[in-house]
């Protein structure tokens, strides 16, 4: 053994040098896979990193680099790795302290002055203004947030909002929302990178203050987006109208909750907002055309790059469609991907291929890092690995079909790429939103290939003979498009069992997915094939997810319990966000009253008592729940939205309104003794955005 030992250690190393060696032409595709790892790593701190720790990040990773030029071609991926993964620390933390702007502390009730830089509408249809240079009554200009959003209500129909107004109103202000459970979406840390201080609403009416500055280029380009809107559905009508308005201008504000509803439960929601298919599809058919035009010219077809011409175009055209669609987070990102790959036609390089989407991933996560937590970013960049990486087999396999099967190309095209895609976007839709449309694939293949083939070329088409006054014939064809695409949302959604609620994975289920998905397309060799396990390994850890046996709002007003039959909630209306999110973390499709409605819960309104495993829990509600509580607290946990006075609930565990500020939504397990109890706080830690 003495003597095979040192043989078999030369084997490895030497099996480890070729692999690493084979991995040459493909080492970019790790770039934003170690990038994405750094970034991972600075926002999972639970303390906020100190300028030592940056400076000692940054020389380290100056140190890495120079080692991996100093060393052999075998071992300087590892060293440039390692400093990617840092510089990725680096970049997040260069960009949290880049955005960072005051955050309320309290609840506000007073006069709000700004200017309208956004208009949007919220969860409930409301419209809805962010505004920057905010003026807060009797606060210093240096607590007050940059940027706050306010929801309007009731009729504002005395002004036109445009961005640019300044305008002044009495509403009410709040510090945005953490999560409603541990370890759950945090508000708090998205409106941070968006420069959000305050969110809050108004009742009253909104005041102009001053004008929108003519002349600016933003107030231009959102009147035209405008105007173009309310042209496109002034001349169709009723869905198809808001359908169509919403992906030529990114105006979702006429778009019915109905049909919108329709569109999620089908799987075909991404018609609507304006990504990398919008994005794909225009600037392909631009691209086509152009080009077949310019072939159509001999004398220039022979002396010019008309397929570079054509992707100059193709460029500008999505540049303008940027810009008129309100640059939207999804639409810069699609946007970036597209140019990357345009880019390439213009270097004589493959357009598609992976190499182009590594390209355009690092480029979003330097510009934007806190983008890997989004599920348009992981849905995308799935979708978009998965056709490149599928279109690349199928390529290298086609010269094996039969010439009289090769007419099926196309079609086959169609329903790989509708199957693939949604294959492997599935987990992360899952994931992010706790359901699977089951009939999605049936819908996309339906809809899909006409958004293409028929509405995109159609929207092209109407805005060339727009200004000549010739837009009535394409724009009739996009709008039988789009009732198509409606009336297959209606049927697929309708559909018994077309939609299965899922429980929300745990922290390490998507980290591992992805790993095994990219280290299964990126690795070259037999090395990938450790890609599967992972990925299987992380739906084994997904499907024995542990939910909280009891979850407490950070309100102190709303408790919910395990059962048999469900969770159980406290109340049948009140911290309807919270209760909304617990079931469809649950995988649940119930709603609050039904929740609410199960045995578990005993008591009367304002003192509700519980008991789970031999733990009991008791929750009281404001003045009359007060009253109701003695010296003792009458169960092992007691939860109050109102403080009671000193000396009450000393021999029980207290989650009171000054407690509750601290801690955040709380979770409780309780299959050991003591409890174990995990709150918002603990996994928040002390970052930028929870101070």
């Amino acid at each position: 053994m003495a003597e095979t030992s040192p043989h078999s250690a030369a084997t490895r190393r030497h099996w480890f040098a070729d692999a690493l060696l084979a991995q040459r032409g493909s080492l970019i595709l790790f770039v934003p896979i170690c990038l994405a790892t750094g970034i991972a790593i600075w926002f999972g701190l639970r303390a906020e990193p100190g300028e030592i720790v940056y400076w000692t990040a940054a020389a380290c990773a100056a140190l890495l680099l120079l080692l991996g030029l100093l060393a052999g071609d075998a071992v300087a991926p590892l060293f440039w790795a390692a400093a990617l993964v840092l510089c990725g620390l680096l970049l997040a933390g260069g960009r949290a302290h880049s955005v960072a702007e005051p955050i309320l502390s309290f609840r506000y009730y007073g006069p709000i002055q700004g200017r309208i830089v956004d208009i949007d509408r919220s969860g409930s249809d409301k419209i809805r203004f962010t505004l920057d240079q905010v003026v807060l009554e009797d606060m210093r200009p240096e607590r007050v947030p940059a940027r706050v959003r306010v929801s309007l209500h009731g009729a504002q129909n005395h002004m036109s909002p445009e961005p640019g107004l300044t305008v002044i109103l009495t509403g009410h202000l709040l510090p945005p929302n953490g999560p409603v459970e541990p370890g759950g979406f945090d508000f708090r840390r998205l409106a941070f990178f968006e420069r959000l201080g305050a969110v809050g609403y108004t009742r009253t009416p909104v005041l102009v203050l001053a004008p929108a500055e003519e002349g600016k280029a933003g107030l231009t380009i959102f009147r035209l987006r405008m105007a173009l809107s309310q042209w496109v559905q002034s001349r169709i009508p009723g869905d198809a109208g808001a359908f169509a308005a919403a992906i030529m201008t990114g105006d979702r504000s006429a778009m019915p909750f109905p049909a919108l509803d329709s569109l999620r439960r089908s799987n075909l929601a991404h018609l609507l907002a304006i990504s990398g298919l919008h994005m794909g599809l225009l600037t392909g058919v631009v691209f086509s055309a152009l080009r077949a035009a310019l072939a159509l010219i001999p004398w220039l077809a022979l002396r010019a790059p008309i397929r570079k011409i054509a992707a100059l175009g193709a460029l500008a055209v999505g540049a303008a469609y940027l810009a008129l669609s309100g640059g939207a987070v999804s639409t810069e990102r699609a946007f970036v991907m597209v140019s990357v790959m345009l880019v390439a036609i213009l270097l004589d390089r493959r357009a598609i291929s992976l190499r182009s989407v590594a390209i355009a991933a690092t480029i979003i996560l330097i510009r934007t890092p806190e983008a890997l937590f989004s599920a348009g970013f992981q849905m995308s960049f799935a979708a978009t690995t998965a056709l490149v990486a599928a279109f690349g087999l199928l390529r290298d396999h086609r010269a094996r079909l039969p010439r009289s099967a090769r007419w099926l190309a196309p079609a086959l095209a169609v329903c790989l790429s509708s199957a693939v895609a949604g294959v492997a976007t599935a987990p992360f839709a899952a994931a992010h939103f706790n359901r699977i449309a089951d009939y999605g694939l049936v819908a996309n293949l339906l809809s899909v290939p006409l958004m293409g083939t028929v509405v995109m070329p159609a929207a092209v088409a109407t805005a060339l003979l727009w200004p000549v006054g010739l837009s009535a014939i394409p724009l009739w064809v996009m709008a039988c498009g789009l009732e198509w695409i409606l009336g297959v949302a209606g049927w697929i959604s309708g559909l018994e069992g077309s939609v299965t609620h899922v429980v929300a994975p745990g922290p390490a289920v998507l980290p591992l997915l992805s790993l095994g998905i990219l280290w299964l397309v990126a690795w070259k060799g037999r090395g990938r094939w450790l890609g599967p396990p992972l990925m299987l390994a992380a739906l084994l850890a997904w499907g024995r997810a542990d939910r909280p046996d009891i979850l407490i709002a950070d309100s102190g007003g709303l408790v919910g319990i395990a059962s048999p039959a469900g969770r159980v909630l406290s109340r049948p209306s009140g911290d309807g966000f919270a209760a909304a999110t617990w079931l469809e973390n649950d995988g649940e499709s119930v709603n609050q009253t039904e929740a609410a409605g199960r045995p578990g819960f005993v008591g009367g309104q304002y003192d509700r008592v519980a008991d789970l495993n031999g733990l009991s829990i008791r929750l009281l509600r404001g003045k009359t729940g007060a009253a109701a509580v003695e010296s003792a607290c009458g169960a092992d946990i007691l939860v109050t939205n109102i403080d009671l006075p000193d000396g009450h609930a000393a021999d029980c565990v207290l989650f009171n309104p000054a407690r509750l500020r601290e801690t955040g939504a709380v979770a409780i397990w309780t299959d050991s003794t003591p409890p174990r109890i995990l709150t918002a706080a603990d996994i928040g830690g002390d970052r930028l955005w929870t101070r």
